[in-house]
């Protein structure tokens, strides 16, 4: 019985299935998904799709991301066309639902509703796409758009004096209240980094599949990880978001 969280996706089913593939996951698992389903490669609908057929079957937990809200508005209001979205994977995303029925986009918007905003699990572990600013934690946050908007919690940690200690009045507090933190949102890719980043308390496994990166699955209580193949290489003939 093993705890996995998986990366950023970005339309990219290919990549999906092979981490999941070399996971192994069997029926016992739980899958915690960081967000960011959609937008980049050319099957966002389908990742959807593969995505509410696996909870059926597996134990999943699926955080919301920037670009899940922008989709999810999309599919409520067709009319509902964000410019930065369309220019940023949207138009994509768009294109992949060609073909799908009404009945099966109203289950789509029912999946991104259901999502979660972040996930704490029994042992005090904080899943959420992006961050969150409140010194007090996540029931404190007064704009929740910033669970999968924030970058500042990824950045400040990057900045931080790594010997500051725990107890000191210096000290985050916003890494205190959790034992762990997971996130996505910031590619490790913009660091030149391809594998999951841990700094501190907060492990980030958006490992860039947007982009020129991979999907990354963690087993989080043992910190191994699988990743798929480049994204550009499972799809030579599209750009992703690059």
């Amino acid at each position: 019985m093993s705890t996995y969280a998986i990366g950023d996706i970005h339309g990219g089913l290919k990549a999906l299935l092979q981490v999941l593939n070399k996971l192994e996951v069997t029926q016992k698992d739980t899958l915690i998904f960081m967000g960011d389903y959609v937008d980049g490669w050319s099957e966002s609908a389908q990742v959807i799709e593969f995505l509410i057929n696996l909870s059926g079957k597996i134990n999943c937990v699926f955080i919301r991301g920037n670009h899940d809200v922008w989709c999810q508005n999309w599919l409520k209001d067709s009319k509902d066309v964000n410019p930065s979205w369309y220019m940023h994977g949207g138009k994509e995303t768009i294109e992949s639902y060609v073909g799908f029925s009404n009945q099966e986009k109203q289950q789509h918007l029912t999946f991104f509703d259901n999502t979660k905003l972040y996930y704490l699990d029994t042992e005090n572990r904080l899943f959420l796409h992006a961050g969150f600013t409140s010194m007090h934690g996540v029931e404190k946050e007064v704009h929740k758009e910033t669970f999968y908007l924030d970058r500042t919690l990824w950045e400040t940690a990057l900045a931080m004096d790594k010997t500051l200690e725990k107890n000191t009045v210096f000290y985050p507090k916003r890494f205190t209240h959790y034992k762990e933190i997971y996130i996505g949102h910031t590619p490790t890719t913009n660091f030149n980094v391809l594998k999951p980043m841990n700094v501190k308390n907060i492990w980030n496994v958006d490992t860039g599949a947007a982009f020129k990166g991979k999907v990354t699955g963690i087993d989080i209580d043992t910190k191994i990880f699988v990743q798929s193949n480049t994204l550009p290489s499972l799809y030579p003939d599209e750009k992703g978001r690059n």
